[in-house]
């Protein structure tokens, strides 16, 4: 059972220093300290959305462990609120906590369609896949009110690009009908992050994330239009959900999903301390396991920034856990093919859009 401590519909429990300011500052934890004792409410857990004005959208990922070459994010900061998250550290970039201001100030690039558009207009652009989002969730609960990535897919369509996404909100949905266009020229692949098929470890890993019901739905829905789905069961958590690596993949494979990729979780930069103090929060009785068991994956340490290895873990239960995924699929996916999104047609697009001047 979590602690009285515990702060309900967030996955951080505090706030913790940015590495890259020279300066702490206390006095809202003193505040809030003051309010609590005098019996004020000094915090009602809001989230706020802030406008921020990057110069361009689309990166360049240089990072030999991620299996893109460009990605953008229309949000900085994700109000899912998943405790394990890498994306946390990007916060401190820009001047906040991976704590709980990673969950509770979103950074909103409105802008960024037209930032995309200019992009795909260059000249000396040819097209790669550019993925929605490396970061942060594209679909977070920000997107229900901004809409920023359904522009960003309307400029995806129009210019006869490719386009993948990674997500684990049923928000998706709404954008089928332009997702059914992409891929009438196999022009996009989804994502779709599942980390577990209990509600209960759902709740407190990713406490604002839609149920496994409303998840695995979305892949079926997604499959029926033929739109290709690949399953993210990541990170697998040694303690924690480990143990559900083969029912996870029968499960998404029963719904639809092309293939399914895994991580075995690492713990980097403010990640490994904001995780330790969520989980002797929130299962006390399990956290030493969890923990060590974690470090045994990583040559003893929760950070592990070794590429080639950092992603998959080494030692016993990693090796363990590498066996499931081999079974599973062969199992549940030995028929199965994610296909390779047509990096063709933008080309002649843009060729056929340039003679016309």
């Amino acid at each position: 059972m979590p602690s009285d401590k515990f702060i309900k519909g967030r996955g951080a429990q505090k706030n913790v220093p940015n590495r890259f300011l020279q300066h702490i500052y206390e006095t809202r934890d003193d505040f809030l300290e003051f309010c609590r004792i005098e019996g004020e409410e000094a915090d009602n857990n809001k989230t706020q959305y802030i406008q921020i004005f990057p110069k361009t959208i689309v990166n360049k990922v240089t990072s030999p462990d991620v299996g893109m070459q460009y990605s953008m994010n229309p949000y900085q900061g994700c109000e899912h609120g998943c405790i394990y998250c890498y994306a946390r550290n990007t916060h401190e970039f820009w001047g906040y906590s991976a704590g709980l201001d990673f969950e509770r100030r979103i950074l909103v690039k409105k802008q960024a369609p037209r930032l995309l558009e200019a992009k795909l207009k260059s000249k000396n652009w040819q097209a790669e896949t550019i993925v929605l989002s490396g970061n942060t969730d594209c679909y977070q609960p920000a997107e229900k009110k901004f809409k920023i990535t359904r522009a960003c897919l309307e400029v995806f369509l129009k210019y006869k690009h490719p386009v993948g996404i990674i997500t684990k909100n049923a928000l998706i949905l709404r954008d089928l009908d332009l997702l059914k266009e992409l891929t009438k020229d196999g022009l996009v692949g989804v994502n779709v992050s599942i980390t577990s098929l209990s509600e209960e470890t759902r709740r407190i890993l990713e406490p604002r994330t839609v149920s496994i019901k409303k998840r695995l739905e979305t892949v079926r829905r997604l499959s029926e239009n033929n739109i290709p789905v690949n399953a993210m069961l990541a990170p697998i958590i040694p303690g924690i959900n480990s143990h559900e690596i083969m029912n996870l993949a029968k499960a998404v494979s029963d719904h639809g999903a092309r293939s399914f990729a895994f991580t075995v979780v690492r713990l980097n930069g403010a990640i490994g301390q904001i995780f330790t103090d969520w989980i002797r929060k929130t299962l006390p009785d399990k956290a030493d396991k969890v923990l060590h068991q974690i470090e045994e994956c990583h040559g003893g340490t929760l950070n592990d920034s070794r590429f080639g290895i950092r992603g998959r873990g080494e030692g016993k239960i990693a090796t363990q856990i590498h066996d499931m995924v081999r079974l599973a699929r062969h199992r549940y996916f030995k028929e199965k093919v994610f296909p390779s999104l047509n990096k063709e047609l933008h080309a002649t697009y843009k060729n056929g859009q340039f003679r016309l001047f």
